[in-house]
C-alpha cells in the first residue's frame, strides 16, 4: 500500500526496539517503509511506527541476520547494484557466520550458493592473502603447473567420469556409486576440478540447458552432455582468469563471460565474450570502457533483462544488446545529491539501485526501473535516510531486502518490501522470524541477485528459516499483505533450501548429513498440507563429497540434480570435485 512521505509503511518492519542477538533476520520491531541500504543482518522487530523509524542496526551482507524496520520513502528514487561502491559485508541470513574452513552442511549457514564474492571473502579470511582485493592471484605459482596461457580446445583438468569408476580418469577414477543402497539415486557423472593457483580461484555460475550442463572454473568454460557427462564441445580457455559471468542465460541459451585484461594488479575485468551454451560457439567480443574518475572496471557485475546485457561498474553502468554486442546506453550519476548507480538486477525487468548524497544530510538509496532497450526511467522510489538496499529477491514482482545500521551499535535492522509494477510500496514482510536465504558475501559490489535460497512465485515469497541446530522450516509469505501463509519443517535434522516452484510444488534441497546424502523434496504450495515428499535421495556413500563444498551452486532440472563448487581451493593434494550430476 502507498504510505505518505515521511511515515513508515503499514505492516512492515520499523526500527527495532531491542534487536535480538545473533545474525539472521528476525522479527522487526516496527514497520518502516524501505529507505536506506541493506548490508548486513537485520534486527528483528515489528509494529508500525507512528513516525519515521529511528536508527536501526547495521546489516552485514545478507538479508537476515538481524531483522529490523525500515525507513519511509521520502520520494521515489533509483536503485542500482552490481560492481559499485558496496557497503562493508552485509550480515544477512545466508552470510557465513564463521570463518571458512570446512564445509558447513547448510549452504545458507556459511556456504553461500553461487556467490563468487563469498569465495573472495573466504580467501581473505582463511589465508590472509590479498589477491581477492588486488586481483593479483595470477602472479602466484600455480599448484599443478598449469600454463598461464592455455590453448583453446584443450580440456584442462581431469576428464569427466561416470560415477561407476569406468571413466577415462585412469587409476585416479573413483566409483562414486560403490555401496549405493536400494532407493538411492546414483552419480550419473562427475568432473574433477582443474588446477588452480595455490591461493584458489573462482568457479562462478552453473547453467543447465536441455542438452548441456556448463560450468566456469578459473580460466576455462566447460560444457557437458547432461545425460552422460561427455564433453559437449571443446573447452573454452581464456588467456586470463574469468572475473564475472551472467548468472542467468538468455532465452536462446547464451551467456556472457568476462575475463581479466591481464594478470597484473592493474588488470581490469573488461573483456566480454558471448558464448552459446549448446554448441560452445563464441560470438561477439567487447571491451568495457572505464567510467569517470573513481568509476573503474577493476571488477564488474553483469545481469540480463530480455535482450539487454547490463554491465555495472563501481559508479555507473553500460547496457549492450546481448545479440550483437552493440552498446545501447549508459546509466550514469544523476540529480543534485548526486546519485550514483550502485547495482543492477535483471530478469523480466531491469532494476537499478543508486546511492545518493554520499554520506551527507540527504544520504539515501533509490530504486528505479529502467526500460531495458533505452535506459529511460519508468519510476523511482526513495528509501529513507540510513536504509541501504542490499538485495532483490525478485524483480517481477519486485521484492527488495534493505538494512539499516543501529546508531551506536554494530547491529542492523532489516526490511523486506514488495512493490507494484508501478513502483509503489505494496507490502512489507511482518513475520517474527530469522531467515537464512543464502545470500553470500558481497565485498566489491552489492550483488543484488546474490541470494539463491529464496523463491518468489506469483504473490508468494518462500524463505528458509535459520537453524543453528536441528531442522529448519520453509515459510510461505503473502506479498499482498506481508503475512505468513504457512510453514513446514524439514523432514530431517538438516536444513531445507527452496530452489523453484514446479507444477504447483515448491522444490527444495535438503542438506546431507554425516550418515545420509542430501535429498530433493517437493512441498505442495496449495491446499491444507505442505508436507514434503522425497523426489530423490542421494547416496550416503557420497555424502562426504556432497557435504564438502563450502560454496556451491545447485539446480534441479528434468529429474536430475546438479551440484558444483563456486570456489576452487587450489590444494593440489586433494581430489577436489568441480561438478556432479545425480539421477535415477
Amino acid at each position: 500500500m502507498t504510505q505518505p512521505p515521511n511515515q513508515p509503511p503499514q505492516g512492515g518492519f520499523g526500527p527495532p526496539q531491542d534487536p535480538p542477538p545473533g545474525g539472521g533476520f528476525g522479527p522487526p520491531q516496527t514497520p518502516p517503509p524501505p529507505q536506506g541500504q541493506p548490508s548486513g543482518a537485520p534486527q528483528p522487530g515489528y509494529g508500525y511506527p507512528q513516525q519515521p523509524p529511528q536508527q536501526p542496526g547495521p546489516y552485514a551482507s545478507g538479508p537476515y541476520q538481524q531483522p529490523g524496520p525500515y525507513g519511509q520513502p521520502q520520494q521515489p528514487g533509483p536503485y542500482g547494484q552490481q560492481g559499485y561502491g558496496y557497503p562493508q559485508q552485509p550480515g544477512f541470513p545466508g552470510a557465513p557466520g564463521t570463518p571458512p574452513g570446512g564445509g558447513s552442511r547448510n549452504p545458507f549457514k556459511g556456504k553461500p550458493l553461487l556467490i563468487a564474492a563469498a569465495a573472495v571473502a573466504v580467501a581473505l579470511i582463511v589465508g590472509g592473502t590479498v589477491w581477492a582485493v588486488s586481483g593479483d592471484d595470477d602472479k602466484k605459482e600455480p599448484v599443478a603447473q598449469q600454463t598461464d596461457d592455455p590453448k583453446p580446445g584443450k580440456s584442462g583438468g581431469a576428464p569427466v567420469n561416470p560415477g561407476d569408476g569406468s571413466g577415462d580418469g585412469g587409476e585416479e577414477t573413483e566409483d562414486l556409486n560403490e555401496g549405493r543402497q536400494a532407493g538411492e539415486s546414483k552419480v550419473l557423472w562427475y568432473k574433477e576440478a582443474p588446477d588452480a593457483p595455490g591461493s584458489g580461484a573462482d568457479a562462478p555460475g552453473q547453467w543447465i540447458t536441455g542438452k548441456t550442463a556448463v560450468k566456469a572454473a578459473y580460466k576455462d568454460l566447460y560444457g557437458y552432455d547432461v545425460t552422460d557427462g561427455k564433453p559437449a564441445w571443446d573447452t573454452i580457455s581464456f588467456p586470463h582468469k574469468i572475473c564475472a559471468v551472467t548468472p542467468e542465460k538468455t532465452a536462446d541459451d547464451k551467456i556472457v563471460v568476462a575475463s581479466m585484461s591481464g594478470s597484473s594488479d592493474s588488470a581490469e575485468c573488461n573483456q566480454l565474450q558471448l558464448v552459446d551454451l549448446v554448441t560452445g560457439e563464441k560470438g561477439w567480443t567487447q571491451e568495457v570502457a572505464d567510467g569517470e574518475l573513481f568509476d573503474s572496471v577493476l571488477s564488474i557485475e553483469m545481469s540480463l533483462a530480455g535482450n539487454t546485457l547490463m554491465v555495472g561498474r563501481s559508479q555507473s553502468g553500460t547496457a549492450y544488446d546481448v545479440r550483437t554486442g552493440k552498446k545501447l546506453f549508459d546509466s550514469k550519476r544523476y540529480g543534485d545529491a548526486p546519485c550514483f548507480p550502485a547495482a543492477f538486477a535483471g530478469g523480466k525487468r531491469l532494476i537499478q539501485v543508486a546511492s545518493c548524497g554520499a554520506g551527507g544530510a540527504n544520504a539515501h538509496d533509490e530504486v528505479r526501473e529502467l526500460d531495458p532497450a533505452t535506459g529511460k526511467v519508468k519510476w523511482t522510489y526513495q528509501y529513507a535516510k540510513g536504509w541501504r538496499v542490499e538485495r532483490t529477491f525478485s524483480v517481477d514482482p519486485l521484492v527488495v531486502y534493505a538494512t539499516k545500521e543501529e546508531e551506536g551499535s554494530d547491529k542492523k535492522s532489516w526490511n523486506i518490501a514488495a512493490f507494484t509494477a508501478a513502483g509503489k510500496l505494496r507490502s512489507q514482510v511482518a513475520v517474527d522470524e530469522k531467515f537464512d536465504p543464502g545470500c553470500g558475501w558481497a565485498i566489491l559490489a552489492r550483488d543484488l541477485q546474490g541470494c539463491e535460497g529464496v523463491v518468489v512465485e506469483g504473490d508468494t515469497l518462500y524463505l528458509p528459516t535459520a537453524a543453528t541446530t536441528g531442522a529448519n522450516e520453509l515459510v510461505a509469505i503473502s506479498l499482498a499483505n506481508g503475512k505468513e501463509l504457512w510453514r513446514e519443517s524439514s523432514p530431517v535434522e538438516e536444513s531445507m533450501v527452496p530452489m523453484k516452484v514446479e507444477g504447483g510444488k515448491l522444490i527444495a534441497y535438503v542438506e546431507p548429513s554425516y550418515d545420509a546424502g542430501g535429498r530433493i523434496v517437493a512441498l505442495p504450495v496449495g491446499g491444507a498440507s505442505h508436507k514434503p515428499a522425497t523426489l530423490m535421495q542421494n547416496p550416503q556413500a557420497v555424502a562426504d563429497i556432497e557435504n564438502g563444498f563450502f560454496s556451491k551452486a545447485i539446480d534441479w532440472v528434468d529429474g536430475r540434480f546438479y551440484l558444483s563448487t563456486t570456489r576452487l581451493n587450489g590444494n593440489d593434494d586433494a581430489k577436489e570435485k568441480l561438478m556432479l550430476a545425480y539421477g535415477e
